[in-house]
């Protein structure tokens, strides 16, 4: 019983480690996503003035406007995409693994304890099929030796 209690702490634990990993990513991963929302914000309003007044000198004025949309749309992609990337994979890869052998080893005692309790019911529903069948081996033996004895005297 103690191996089971062990594995279900151990179950618990790494999964609580694992959501906690996949939490902190996920709160640097918003956090990323929020400041570059706010960066982008900002950018558009200080790029696009002074972009379009500078750009409106040597082009055309519409021209101007969606050179500059453009740079703002790009610097939002590399910032969406640099936080894509962060993972919490190769963070809690030895977690995974530690869980996935608990539950393993779980699933081999339970499987053990199944065999033993189908077991026991085929020996309870043997003897209750035929009560004297299945004691009447165990007795013989000490049944002869008194049989002997008396036979003896």
């Amino acid at each position: 019983m103690s191996r089971i209690t062990r594995n279900l702490s151990i179950i618990y634990r790494t999964e609580r480690l694992i959501t906690r990993r996949q939490m902190a990513v996920f709160q640097q991963q918003t956090g990323l996503m929020v400041f570059a929302a706010l960066i982008t914000g900002i950018g558009i309003i200080m790029l696009n003035v002074a972009a379009y007044q500078a750009l409106s000198t040597v082009m055309e004025s519409y021209l101007a406007a969606v050179v500059v949309a453009l740079a703002n749309l790009v610097l939002a992609a590399i910032l969406v995409s640099v936080a894509s990337r962060l993972s919490a994979e190769k963070d809690v890869g030895p977690a995974i693994e530690m869980r996935d052998m608990a539950i393993a080893e779980l699933e081999t005692d339970l499987e053990e304890a199944v065999d033993e309790v189908r077991g026991i019911s085929r020996q309870v529903t043997q003897i209750a099929r035929d009560p004297l069948g299945s004691a009447l081996p165990a007795l013989i033996g000490p049944l002869l030796s008194l049989l002997m004895k008396s036979a003896g005297k």
